[in-house]
Order: C-alpha cells, then sequence, then structure tokens
C-alpha cells in the first residue's frame, strides 16, 4: 500500500523529437504508458504538443508517493523504454511537483535554467480552495447528512470526506482554478 504520509508527486518532462518521427514518438510515448501502469501507486500520465510542427512533446506521469514514484523510475523496465528511444529522443526539462500547488501555476515556457515559477500566496490558495468547498460541504450536509445521522461522528467525517475528496479533487477544483487564472 501507499504511504499515506507522502504526498502524490507529478513529474512534469519536456522531451524534443523531430517532427517527421512522429508516428515512432507517439508509439514509444504509448508503450511507456502501458509500462508504468502496471506499477503501483501510478495515478495516471499525459502528454501534449503545442502545434503538429513542434518538437517538444510535454509530459507529465503522477504516482501516489515519492517511494512508488522512485520504483518506477528506478525499475529495468523504464531503462529499458528510455534506452529505446536513444537517437530519436531528447530530454530537455524535468519538474516534480506534489500536492496541489502546480494547479495554480500558468503555462509557461522556459529554458531548463530558469528558475520554478513562484506559487500564488497561500491565502489565495486557501480562497479558492474554500471557494469549492464550501458549496460542496453544504451540498452534502444538505443530501447527505441525514442519512448518516446515527453514525458517530468519526465514521460520519470519514465516509463524507471519503465521498468529497474525489469531487474536489477531479471536479470541482480544477474548474475553479481555471475560471480565477486570471
Amino acid at each position: 500500500m501507499w504511504d499515506m504520509e507522502s504526498p502524490a508527486v507529478t513529474v512534469a518532462i519536456t522531451r524534443r523529437a523531430d517532427p517527421s518521427r512522429t508516428a515512432e514518438m507517439i508509439a514509444w510515448v504509448n508503450a511507456g504508458t502501458t509500462l508504468a501502469e502496471d506499477f503501483p501507486g501510478f495515478l495516471g500520465t499525459g502528454w501534449v504538443r503545442p502545434d503538429q510542427r513542434s518538437h517538444d512533446w510535454h509530459m507529465l506521469y503522477r504516482f501516489a508517493d515519492e517511494i512508488s514514484l522512485r520504483n518506477w523510475e528506478e525499475s529495468p523496465q523504464r531503462r529499458w523504454w528510455l534506452s529505446s528511444a536513444e537517437g530519436f529522443v531528447e530530454h530537455t526539462r524535468t519538474e516534480r511537483r506534489t500536492g496541489i500547488e502546480g494547479w495554480f501555476d500558468p503555462p509557461s515556457v522556459r529554458e531548463v535554467s530558469e528558475t520554478v515559477p513562484k506559487a500564488p500566496p497561500r491565502w489565495k490558495q486557501a480562497v479558492t480552495i474554500w471557494l469549492g468547498f464550501f458549496p460542496v460541504s453544504l451540498l452534502a450536509a444538505v443530501t447527505l447528512n441525514h442519512l448518516l445521522v446515527d453514525l458517530n461522528v468519526v465514521l460520519r467525517t470519514l465516509i463524507s470526506t471519503l465521498c468529497l475528496t474525489p469531487i474536489m479533487t477531479y471536479l470541482v477544483l480544477p474548474r475553479i482554478t481555471r475560471l480565477l487564472q486570471p
């Protein structure tokens, strides 16, 4: 099982490949995804290119904690996968993020040597989270609490947070951060 003390880790990588080798690059990325999916703690991956002529491929992968990430990054499968791209893929940038601070960073293009942009002040992050948390909590109180009234407070809290956390993480906070991004 995953280490509950360690937060999930997202790794953002920029790789460069010749646009004439797009089919190979897609196959290579898909092979890496297939390999990573078998590792405990794997939470997902994705990639994007600015346009079809771009040499840059921006890739993300996420693991439940540092230990799960390290198991993937130090695995023979990953070493084999990386070596299979030698000669047509160039690694140009890597960045690691934990928690939600990465949600508040605007998309940017920067050289490897530049410093990481500073996250917004904690109070702005708190306001953003509250703007999502209040209506979701209120809705849960109106719809869910009457079903849980006979349970002790620990069990009620456990059930409500198990329901609300995915809603906040995958539905509410991404939309609110998009709305507040400007």
